[in-house]
């Protein structure tokens, strides 16, 4: 058991318990001479005779047997013939009597049953907690796969409540019992609650199992204090508890999401020095890691090691790398490992599809991305949320609106709920089709349904009104935003910016990034840029310059669009030698001049030749 002293060791990772939210208190049973007394008498005598008698059931010649004699087949099928319309007070006497069984199926099933049918959780402890003295059990059992039930329902308040109604009663809950809910919180994210729990579980001196102590790491990986993670595993190892392979890959994965290789190599290392093998897992952790960093070729050199120690990959290890290949915009090599995964007898997975169809959209591909929906069809593979989302978008952005909102009716038709990305990528093409009015429907329509508009969707719809010279409705939609408590960024401002510059009223946009700078919003290389274009388009070099100057001050280097924008300038005042010496002055820089660029100067050259040629006339 664990003691006072390994409690003090801990106390650095485990806060405080959070306070019984309300008093709780110990049911009470009503007792009599006879703990049997208040049993129905036709129940009692089944379970005596280890039959139950038809007068309180439907007829059914299953026996209840003891639980060496009873296979799970068998007790599911007595389950089946129990009436939904049983009283929480005989569900609880049958629950408690199936926990007697090898397996706890049955009784969690009985009891998931009681708790949808609107049981409330004091009254359903209670009832169980009568059944148990009434039935003189030996085992607590019971109250613990109550809590089993209200987990897998995803009901952890209800779960946790549980918890402290036991500890009340003087009832220990099992190992396994706490690791359901510390698992539950976990996925939940409520990972506060988690370490409350854990800290529980030490002063009723509940002994942590290998996997307690890894969903812990995890909670320290998931709130990013990997340095708490590496050290809990010296914690394990003192309270005699080993590590194994999951307890090293869930540290090791949180080092690598976060780009530290180094120190997960370290651990790697640590691994196979204790005589653990790595496993698929591992190496997946790397993988992933290494390719949304950029760095493929080390990625790929892993898979040949994983062969190499006849470790078999697996459609994780094969999605990371393809993931990788198509963000680098390589799609032959991700094809490439398309085929090397179906050629390994892996089928590519409705994630592998929308990576490839991803990839192709952004690279206006849309026959071959089609033709990969048909074969996903073929294949029995049906697409998703996240694959109508990536079509629609894909369509929205080649301009094709028709062909968006079909895809849009079709899966709603199926019944696929449609999300804000799905909204805010119909606003974006509506915006760019010139369609406003539409869109202003849409985002009300959006509202009316009970969705809240993020950041991104705002900016889109502020997007199409700046681009359709509705400055006004833009301003209006960021004083919504406020009111909503949405949050704007520099995209927003960005964008308006580039409204006001479009309207040729930059001292107006020039405002705006007085007003950024309040809200502590730091304007960008886009900010400055948006300034430049807008000064330079109106001829007023001077300020243009200045913007620039300004730009630079505070550590934002010139781009090709900062150097276009003021060469167009310069030759719209036919100041020809001075947008030459910011050629050159590019060129130096390593930015290689565009078409936008030689166009400009080419164009200015022409005005001088026009201007002399008028002259010698």
């Amino acid at each position: 058991m664990v003691g006072r002293r390994d409690v003090d060791e801990i106390k650095a990772v485990v806060p405080s318990p959070i306070p019984n939210p309300k008093h709780l208190p110990s049911p009470s049973p009503h007792h009599s001479p006879n703990p049997h007394s208040s049993i129905p008498s036709n129940l009692l005598s089944g379970i005596s005779s280890n039959t139950l008698p038809h007068t309180s059931l439907p007829p059914s010649s299953l026996p209840l047997s003891p639980p060496s004699a009873t296979t799970p087949s068998s007790s599911f099928r007595l389950l089946s013939h129990l009436p939904h319309s049983l009283d929480p007070a005989t569900s609880s006497l049958a629950a408690t009597i199936l926990c007697r069984l090898p397996s706890p199926k049955p009784s969690v099933h009985l009891l998931k049953r009681l708790i949808l049918s609107s049981a409330a959780t004091r009254a359903l402890f209670d009832e169980l907690a009568l059944a148990h003295h009434r039935l003189n059990a030996n085992s607590t059992l019971v109250f613990d796969t109550l809590v089993r039930a209200y987990c897998e329902l995803k009901r952890p308040d209800e779960a946790l409540e549980c918890f402290y109604f036991m500890k009340e009663k003087g009832v220990v809950p099992n190992i396994e019992t706490c690791n359901q809910m510390l698992s539950l919180f976990l996925k939940l994210k409520r990972t506060h609650v988690a370490w409350a729990l854990y800290a529980e579980m030490f002063r009723m001196n509940i002994r942590s199992s290998s996997y307690t102590f890894n969903i812990m790491i995890n909670v320290l990986c998931k709130e990013g204090k990997l340095k708490k993670a590496k050290e809990f595993i010296g914690h394990m190892e003192a309270l005699g508890v080993k590590p194994n392979v999951v307890t090293y890959n869930t540290v090791i994965q949180g080092y690598c999401l976060r780009g530290k290789f180094q120190v997960a190599r370290g651990i790697f290392q640590t691994m196979k020095d204790k005589g653990l093998e790595p496993d698929c897992y591992t190496y997946n952790s790397f993988i992933s890691g290494l390719c949304k960093e950029g760095r493929l070729e080390e990625a790929s050199g892993l898979l040949s090691k994983m062969l190499e120690s006849r470790l078999v990959p697996n459609a994780v290890t094969y999605n990371a790398l393809i993931d990788g290949y198509c963000n680098k915009g390589d799609l032959d090599k991700a094809f490439a490992y398309r085929d090397e995964m179906t050629g390994n007898g892996i089928l590519p997975s409705l994630v592998t599809y929308n990576l490839f169809i991803h990839a192709l959209f952004m690279e206006r591909r849309v026959g071959e991305a089609d033709n990969l929906i048909e074969e996903m069809k073929e294949k029995g593979i049906m697409p998703d949320a996240v694959t109508y989302n990536i079509l629609i978008n894909g369509y929205c952005r080649c301009g094709d609106a028709k062909k968006a909102f079909s895809l849009f009716d079709e899966m709603v038709g199926k019944g696929i709920q449609s999300t804000l990305v799905t909204y805010t990528s119909l606003i974006y093409v509506l915006g760019k089709r010139n369609r406003m009015k539409e869109a202003d429907a849409l985002f009300s329509k959006i509202r009316q349904e009970g969705l809240l508009p993020d950041i991104v969707m705002f900016n889109a719809l502020i997007d199409g009104h700046c681009a359709n010279g509705n400055i006004d409705h833009a301003f209006q939609l960021l004083k919504e935003m406020d009111n909503m408590k949405v949050l704007p960024d520099e995209i927003t401002y960005n964008t308006l910016m580039q409204g006001y510059c479009r309207e040729g009223k930059v001292e107006e946009a020039r405002k705006l990034i007085d007003e950024m700078k309040r809200r502590g919003i730091k304007p960008d290389h886009v900010s400055y840029n948006t300034l430049i274009s807008g000064y330079s388009k109106r001829g007023d070099m001077k300020d243009a310059f200045r913007v620039r100057d300004e730009m630079m001050n505070i550590g934002f280097n010139p781009t090709i669009l900062t150097y276009n924008a003021l060469i167009q300038g310069l030759c719209k005042n036919q100041e020809g030698e001075q947008a030459e010496e910011l050629l050159r002055e590019m060129v130096s820089k390593g930015i290689t001049p565009d078409d936008s660029t030689y166009l400009s100067i080419i164009g200015a050259m022409e005005k001088v030749d026009d201007s002399e040629e008028n002259d010698d006339k």
